[in-house]
């Protein structure tokens, strides 16, 4: 089991440089429950993997949609969870999941067109739609729905103009998984209007707490309509590595396989022998993993739920939560600085992820026991 956050999982992001001058400087003992990254090493099989690819020469360019071996791997995962066909024409590697984000927005996005995304959601989403010129349009995450997507709310945010839904099931960075009675609703809606792509980011499908992962691509005729987002990053703790993948419809993976030559050029030859050595290799590692997560998702949450003005749904899948702190009579971005400041616990306000997290903050459970207990007792200090 590790303890605390390895050298490579030490860097907040940029919306908390204020917590990383904090830990520059020393200031409070910092615990750091911003970041999202697991704070496990890559499997060493994998490693061992990467390695002996950059031995034995690959070094140099490869095809901008992948290797053939790791489309040929990712197809045959794909095949197996999500119980369709995948061909390894249907997938387009790529360093890390958010070029395919961009690039399938870049594909359908234009002035004019809407897009609808999850709020809160990653943010990225709202930025690259607004970046393509399209109109962002938020559908509400509510806690009082487990943070799952209303797909009544979605029908009334369907119009002419829309061409592209994004989802993202399980969340960031709510924790919320959309049970497959949602997903097979959102199905039949989707039905009645045939011009609106999916965006699906699975990135955390394996980090799942209970039951089975759903996934609009297991319904008929939906891969002909879904982008699947996925990789590595998650699952495999491989996020400084760079890898992820879309699978799509081929024509359109041939479309997105010329905007990464004209940008990225291809996704580093090594990492991808690394991937495939993560999809077909031990899943030991993955599974003690996610136990781990279990086990201080737990921790988090009853200790969340013990302290004065807050609320915390269980999450049951990804490793965030996203406690409801309107109990304490502050807004989401000043007890993320008070905290922070006052308390020497980094954590993201809601508003980070859009204006309907307003009232929750985010902490990653990515992250010792120890320091998880240490967080939450310097919290429940604070509140008083």
């Amino acid at each position: 089991m590790p303890h605390g956050w390895p050298d490579s999982a030490r860097r907040p992001r940029s919306r908390c440089s204020r917590a990383r001058e904090c830990s520059k400087r020393g200031d409070g003992n910092i615990v750091h429950l911003e970041i999202g990254e697991p704070d496990f090493d890559t499997p060493a099989h994998v490693v061992e993997a990467g390695v002996h690819a950059l031995k034995t020469g690959h070094t140099h360019y490869g095809p901008s949609p992948g290797l053939p071996q790791l489309r040929e791997a990712v197809a045959a995962h794909v095949s197996k969870t999500r119980g369709v066909p995948c061909m390894p024409s249907n997938v387009v590697v790529t360093p890390g999941g958010k070029p395919i984000m961009f690039f399938a927005m870049l594909a359908l996005v234009e002035p004019g067109v809407e897009v609808i995304y999850p709020n809160p959601g990653f943010p990225i989403y709202e930025s690259m739609i607004n970046f393509c010129g399209g109109t962002a349009v938020p559908v509400p995450l509510r806690e009082s729905n487990q943070f799952s997507v209303d797909v009544d709310e979605i029908a009334s945010l369907l119009t002419k103009k829309t061409r592209l839904l994004v989802i993202n099931s399980p969340q960031n960075p709510t924790g919320g998984v959309m049970p497959k009675e949602d997903v097979a609703a959102l199905v039949a809606l989707l039905r009645r209007w045939p011009d609106v792509m999916v965006l699906s980011d699975e990135i955390y499908s394996d980090i799942l707490y209970e039951g089975e992962h759903a996934s609009v691509l297991q319904h008929e005729g939906m891969s002909e309509r879904t982008i699947l987002l996925d990789g590595f990053s998650k699952t495999y703790a491989m996020t400084g590595w760079r890898l992820g993948y879309g699978v799509m419809p081929e024509a359109l993976a041939a479309h997105v396989a010329r905007l990464q030559t004209n940008s990225t050029s291809c996704t580093a030859s090594f990492t991808q022998i690394a991937g495939v050595a993560a999809l077909t290799g031990d899943h030991g590692p993955v599974r003690a993993m996610i136990e781990a997560f279990r086990g201080r998702r737990d921790a988090i949450v009853d200790g969340l739920n013990s302290i004065r003005g807050f609320r915390c749904l269980r999450p049951k899948g990804a490793f965030y939560v996203f406690p409801n702190i309107e109990g304490t009579g502050m807004k989401a971005k000043e007890l993320q600085t008070r905290l922070l400041e006052e308390a020497g616990v980094a954590c993201l306000a809601g508003t980070a992820f859009g204006s309907h997290g307003e009232g929750f903050l985010r902490f990653s459970y990515a992250n010792s026991l120890e320091n998880i207990h240490e967080a939450l007792s310097r919290i429940s200090k604070f509140v008083g």
